[in-house]
């Protein structure tokens, strides 16, 4: 679900020639989830093999990854490990969502209205271990580092360029910047021409570049102020967060009272739901992790083949044609990289 902050948020529309060379950390469940949602067939269905097996996810994470390294972007895609406990009320609620969208998506079926039933099914996405796993064959089998997190894949990716060892972290969601990332990419992996549900047009997704102290600066608050403001408005660990409070007045009340200490004592502790102040101590000390190693470059094409095309029967041909785009965009980028370095 992530934080509502797009309201108060400064950010820079921005190109990919922009982000060029750059190292980008990516919510590897974010990006899976955004593919598992938007590439189906016409009635909603997911893309299947001859075994039933789900391949949306790896059909996405294929494409948009070779089309990234063919940008000179060396992606590094950083998975989720074991939530907070304070998670489990908004796991719970996806779950039941799903289970009403799918509900909702065999009556759309049934009345013969594929548009709204494809708008249901992309509700419906679930994410398996076993995909997950074959997700990070996919990655190391292009190439393409991963990283597995601890805890919450965007609390390790804001720490990765905290360090310097990536430039920006990637993700739909706003937490990024709660967890403290210099810099929030959008779009990234859904970038491009989209139609809009039910309507007869199309819209032009483009990049959104976040730099966290832009947005510090023009609210005129802290870090910790900004995390306050997200626990009002609701976040992944007291979802709903305080009624009838939305961005702009979240932000008045900071600014007014200074922080959630204050703002307490106004509203009454038991309009939260949990105590606010152990999420707020889950976004400023986040379990991360140093254990990884980003390098790129190293193609196994045997193994790509064997995984997309004998288990998933992807098309020989396509995933040939991504395997020589994908060597081709490392032996120009990876050189033009290690001519820069040697020359200063």
């Amino acid at each position: 679900m992530g934080v509502n902050l797009k309201p108060i948020i400064v950010k820079r529309d921005i190109s990919f020639n922009e982000i060029k060379g750059r190292r980008i950390a990516i919510d590897a469940y974010n990006a899976l989830y955004q593919f598992l949602a938007t590439i189906r067939q016409i009635d909603g269905k997911p893309l299947m093999d001859s075994q039933g097996n789900v391949t949306s996810h790896l059909n996405g994470l294929l494409y948009r990854t070779v089309n990234l390294l063919e940008k000179d972007i060396r992606p590094v895609y950083v998975f989720d490990g074991k939530p907070p406990e304070l998670k489990k009320a908004e796991i719970l609620r996806r779950m039941k969502q799903k289970s009403e969208a799918i509900i909702k998506y065999e009556e759309a079926l049934k009345r013969g209205d594929l548009e709204e039933a494809r708008i249901y099914a992309q509700q419906t996405s679930k994410l398996t271990t076993y995909m997950v796993d074959e997700a990070k064959k996919l990655l190391t089998y292009l190439g393409v580092p991963w990283v597995q997190a601890p805890s919450e894949g965007e609390a390790q990716a804001a720490y990765m360029v905290v360090k310097g060892d990536v430039w920006a972290s990637a993700s739909q969601d706003y937490d990024s910047l709660l967890y403290g990332a210099p810099r929030l990419i959008r779009n990234l992996t859904i970038s491009g021409r989209r139609k809009i549900a039910k309507r007869n047009m199309y819209i032009n997704i483009s990049l959104e570049l976040i730099f966290l102290e832009e947005v510090l600066k023009k609210l005129d608050i802290t870090r910790v102020q900004l995390i306050d403001i997200a626990i009002l408005l609701g976040t992944d660990y007291n979802p709903g967060g305080v009624r009838g409070i939305g961005p702009k007045k979240a932000l008045e009340l900071i600014k007014r009272y200074g922080g959630l200490e204050k703002i307490i004592k106004i509203i009454g502790k038991e309009s939260f739901n949990v105590d606010p102040f152990s999420i707020r101590e889950i976004f400023l000390k986040p379990e991360i992790s140093d254990d990884y190693k980003l390098e790129w470059g190293n193609v196994d094409e045997d193994k790509l083949i064997k995984l997309l095309c004998d288990s998933h029967d992807f098309s020989y041909d396509r995933v040939k044609k991504a395997i020589e785009r994908v060597k081709k965009a490392y032996d120009i980028n990876i050189k033009q990289m290690r001519l820069e370095s040697w020359f200063g």
